[in-house]
């Protein structure tokens, strides 16, 4: 099995998070969370745009365990390309306890597609973040959603804001539920009520299969950790407003972070702040998710 060197100038994960001050409401899932191989075992993808650290499904479930979470929802990483081995290996080790979103090209066969389905994969992620991927043409995903909706799987989308505009036809033409990753990666040095996020509100008010993750504050922050306080106010404003319409995940181990490793614990206790009741709490923690991934 061939050696995987990590890129000399990743930022692996935390190893020692707090524990959270906030106590998460009982059936929790953390919806965004990723394993990386062990390289050794699940080898990462050759048109791999990056060598991240292992992070294998042990140390996620740890992680789950530690903060207080009892479910989980793994993303398939850029790093593993249509390899879904290592994600599918940790949903057999779930017991249950997790659901995927995977990623595969429009030659997936029926077969995978239902030795997928019966792991735990309920959707499939189409990421259009070049400095991670090379997005295809629109006729490429639209085979690929046509293969999936016989298994009711939804679309997961991750996208930059500066992309919205250009995309906004082919986005609100998908026919399943679709779940925006990062709140559609805001530039929060701009008002949360500007233009610009105001097209994302716009995407979500007029269009109710849309779903967004309020995650990521360690990625779209320039004021910094650990309260990530810019953030806050384009987050809150979708939890309250589409309270059954927003998940929440950690995005365990953190992919391609350029400042700083995040504390986990410290991520968790800014959902207070984001979702300032326990009935938001819950439906941002548990009731959403558990519809789209376990209903």
């Amino acid at each position: 099995m061939a050696a995987f060197t990590m890129d000399p100038n990743w930022i692996p994960f935390d190893p020692n998070p707090s524990k959270p001050a906030f106590r998460l409401p009982e059936g929790a899932v953390d919806a965004h969370c990723h394993v990386f191989g062990p390289g050794n075992e699940f080898p990462y993808a050759p048109e791999r745009k990056y060598t991240p650290c292992d992070a294998g499904k042990d140390k996620l479930f740890a992680l789950r365990d530690f903060l207080g979470f009892q479910r989980n929802v793994i993303v398939q990483a850029t790093c593993h390309g249509a390899d879904n081995r290592a994600m599918v290996d940790a949903l057999r080790a779930s017991g249950g306890m997790a659901r995927g979103v995977a990623t595969v090209r429009d030659t997936v066969t029926d077969a995978e597609l239902a030795d997928l389905h019966e792991a735990g994969v309920r959707g499939v992620r189409f990421n259009f973040v070049r400095r991670l991927v090379d997005p295809k043409p629109d006729a490429y995903y639209r085979a690929i959603i046509d293969r999936i909706a016989p298994l009711g799987w939804h679309i997961v989308i991750y996208f930059e804001a500066a992309d919205l505009e250009e995309k906004w036809g082919f986005f609100t033409s998908l026919p399943t539920t679709v779940v925006v990753d990062h709140m559609g990666r805001p530039d929060v040095t701009k008002p949360v009520d500007g233009p610009e996020f105001g097209r994302f509100i716009r995407l979500m008010e007029d269009h109710p299969n849309f779903v967004s993750k309020v995650t990521c504050p360690e990625r779209l922050s320039r004021s910094g950790p650990p309260t990530y306080d810019d953030v806050i106010p384009f987050a809150r404003l979708l939890v309250e407003r589409f309270p059954d319409r927003v998940l929440w995940g950690t995005d365990w181990p953190h992919p391609n972070m350029t400042t700083h490793a995040p504390d986990d614990g410290g991520l968790v206790d800014i959902i207070p702040r984001i979702a300032p009741t326990a009935d938001l709490q819950r439906r941002l923690l548990v009731d959403n998710p558990m519809r789209i991934y376990w209903g």
